[in-house]
């Protein structure tokens, strides 16, 4: 059976206590609910984004849309201010006056038409702009709301980390007056078990796994020799004895 002075076997409660902080820190690092805010912010962001595309998209070939049909009006407008100007000169004949007239009138048809086929795709440009200026501006709020979360989160890690520095400058302080050997038994017995190798023994309960020892074992820890190392028949932990346990 191992041995190691009372004292010191006491002292692995303190740094029990220590490593059970830390790895509270560790949890708390990994689960920061301004991480998960933020992951979630910045998710619906990324799906906004790709809205936001497509909207951009969208305006974009509305706006080709617009070029081309206003285009095409002004095509139709160049040839009748043409003819009406030839009409207008006196210098055509009968026939080709009355030739220019029906294509005149054929033309102002013709220019309704593309005026209404302009005024629709002048709306669906209308439409898209807005519907892009509003993913423009939910985008830009998502940024702010982003930023917000990121300094809140980065706080927030900060102070774990400045916690940590000092409860491992602590636990160092506290191994240095342990004995070599009983760290490094308690550092293997800890690693198998959830990060808790030594257990205080309290009114006849192990705190390690919380059952209550039975009459032999209790005998055999009354009968142990104070500098002996015993450990919990139920769980395998350092089982360490003080004036708290009950034997």
């Amino acid at each position: 059976m191992p041995k190691a002075p009372a004292i010191d076997q006491q002292r692995l409660l303190d740094l029990q206590a220590l490593d059970t902080r830390l790895a509270q820190l560790a949890h708390r690092r990994r689960t920061l609910p301004e991480q998960v805010e933020l992951d979630g912010l910045e998710k619906e962001r990324r799906r906004s984004a790709d809205v936001l595309v497509a909207a951009r998209t969208l305006v974009g070939d509305a706006e080709r849309q617009v070029a081309k049909a206003e285009a095409d009006v002004a095509q139709v407008r160049e040839r009748a201010d043409r003819n009406t100007a030839r009409l207008r000169s006196g210098g055509v004949s009968a026939k080709d006056a009355q030739a220019l007239e029906h294509e005149l009138e054929s033309l102002g048809r013709r220019q309704g038409v593309l005026e209404e086929e302009e005024l629709l795709v002048m709306e669906r440009l209308e439409q898209a702009q807005f519907a892009a200026a509003e993913l423009t501006t939910n985008d830009a709020e998502l940024a702010e709301q982003i930023a917000e979360v990121t300094a809140r989160r980065d706080e927030a890690l900060a102070g774990i980390a400045r916690e940590e520095t000092a409860t491992l400058a602590r636990r160092q302080a506290i191994v240095m007056g342990i004995d070599d050997a009983l760290v490094a038994l308690y550092e293997k017995v800890r690693a198998p078990r959830g990060g808790v190798g030594a257990a205080m023994l309290r009114a006849r309960r192990c705190e390690g796994c919380r059952l209550e020892l039975n009459a032999s074992d209790l005998g055999v820890i009354r009968a142990t020799a104070s500098d002996e190392v015993v450990f919990c028949e139920e769980c395998g932990r350092i089982l360490v004895h003080t004036d708290e346990s009950g034997v």
